[in-house]
């Protein structure tokens, strides 16, 4: 029918009843962006503006400009139900769930830095209309200075031996160890007991409470992308990296006798004669420690280790190298000392053995291989290469920022 001037009045009138009811659907955020669904009172002047209708809820106000990123977004259906949220950007949607009782909905992921987003919500009431609202927002933003990103090791892919750590750097430091620490996460098949060590704001380990099952399966998840890490720094980046555990090596040398025992999946393969650190000068460090990296051949010079005068030393093309401590240990071939070794130690603190049997050990070699040794008093510490294993497990786990 036809809108004559004289009903117009009663319009408006309608129309102002409308609006304050369609002001009420933004319970805790300042209202909705847009409600559909009010056509359906103009359609008739038998129209019901009263029905019941559901009221929904963001906890991002409209419009918002600088939201931190580690707000995780919520929807909530005050009266009625939730039929669907969705939240999305530019770069992407983000996940999430609704409660079993459809009276909640919650990101499964925190927000990425001056990222506009949009939250559309669909909820209805029974006996009444459904209704759709939608809501933007942007986040703050961040400098590179205020983000940390993790990197992680091993590399995916790579197969290690039974004494490698799971390593997560981070290029920012991080001074919430607690908060970061919970979104890192590692899962192995099968399954085996661990735990983190804060080693520094820049660096965290996780070791199982005894050496990997050789054939192990790790995944490592460090989900901390916009985790708060401490003082106004955020995670960067969500990473992961999957790995597997090689054969069980285990060398034990005994600095006494001068001996290598060569173990593989605890078989004995051979014995190899050695020498290591000449005492008191250079003497070699007893402990467990874990093969670091590996060069078919390196320059060695003393200097890079403080040892100059006399004493010095510079060899061009050292073959079959396996660095052992951050300090400048190493497994390698010593050819020049062979009459030496099994009976003296004579070196600087390396084990030298020769180029046959370290061509032998350096082929069947992973990193994180265990070299196990004894028989000298100078002791090896945690933080000298991967000495993760010379506190017992209940000692490491203290250093958790988790208990």
């Amino acid at each position: 029918m036809p809108i004559t001037r004289a009903r117009q009045p009663k319009l408006v009138g309608v129309l102002m009843a409308v609006s304050l009811v369609a002001a009420g659907c933004g319970s805790g955020d300042s209202g909705p962006d847009s409600d559909e669904g009010l056509h359906d009172v103009l359609q008739s002047k038998h129209a019901q503006p009263h029905l019941p209708k559901a009221v929904v809820h963001t906890n991002v106000a409209k419009g918002s400009t600088a939201v931190p990123v580690d707000r995780r977004i919520s929807v909530t259906a005050d009266s009625g139900i939730l039929k669907s949220v969705a939240v999305s950007s530019r770069s992407g949607s983000i996940p999430g769930t609704i409660s079993t009782d459809k009276k909640t909905w919650t990101a499964g992921t925190l927000l990425e830095p001056a990222t506009s987003y949009t939250v559309v919500s669909e909820a209805v009431v029974e006996g009444g209309r459904p209704i759709r609202r939608t809501t933007h927002f942007r986040t703050a933003g961040l400098t590179l200075d205020e983000q940390t990103y993790p990197s992680i090791a091993p590399l995916g892919g790579q197969t290690v031996g039974v004494g490698m750590p799971v390593i997560v750097t981070f290029d920012v430091p991080v001074t919430n160890h607690a908060s970061i620490e919970k979104h890192l996460h590692v899962v192995s098949q099968p399954a085996q007991r661990g735990s983190w060590h804060w080693i520094s704001d820049t660096e965290v380990h996780w070791r199982p409470a005894a050496y990997w099952k050789a054939g192990t399966k790790v995944t490592v998840n460090a989900d901390v992308n916009s985790v708060p890490a401490g003082n106004g720094i955020f995670g960067q980046l969500d990473r992961s990296v999957s790995f597997q555990v090689g054969d069980a090596h285990v060398y034990k040398v005994n600095m006494v006798t001068d001996q290598m025992r060569v173990f593989s999946n605890g078989k004995l393969l051979r014995t190899l004669p050695i020498t290591t650190g000449q005492q008191p000068d250079y003497t070699t460090r007893s402990g467990t420690k874990v093969i670091i990296e590996k060069f078919p051949s390196k320059d060695m010079n003393s200097e890079t280790v403080g040892i100059t005068g006399a004493d010095a030393y510079n060899i061009e093309g050292v073959q079959w190298a396996m660095r052992v401590t951050y300090s400048g240990e190493f497994v390698h071939a010593a050819p020049w000392s062979v009459a030496d070794q099994g009976h003296a130690n004579v070196s600087h603190g390396c084990t030298g053995m020769s180029t046959a049997n370290a061509d032998w050990l350096y082929h069947m070699t992973n990193i994180g291989d265990v070299v196990e040794y004894t028989g000298t008093n100078r002791p090896m510490t945690l933080t000298n290469g991967y000495g993760d294993w010379n506190e017992s497990f209940a000692t490491y786990r203290q250093g958790s920022a988790i208990h």
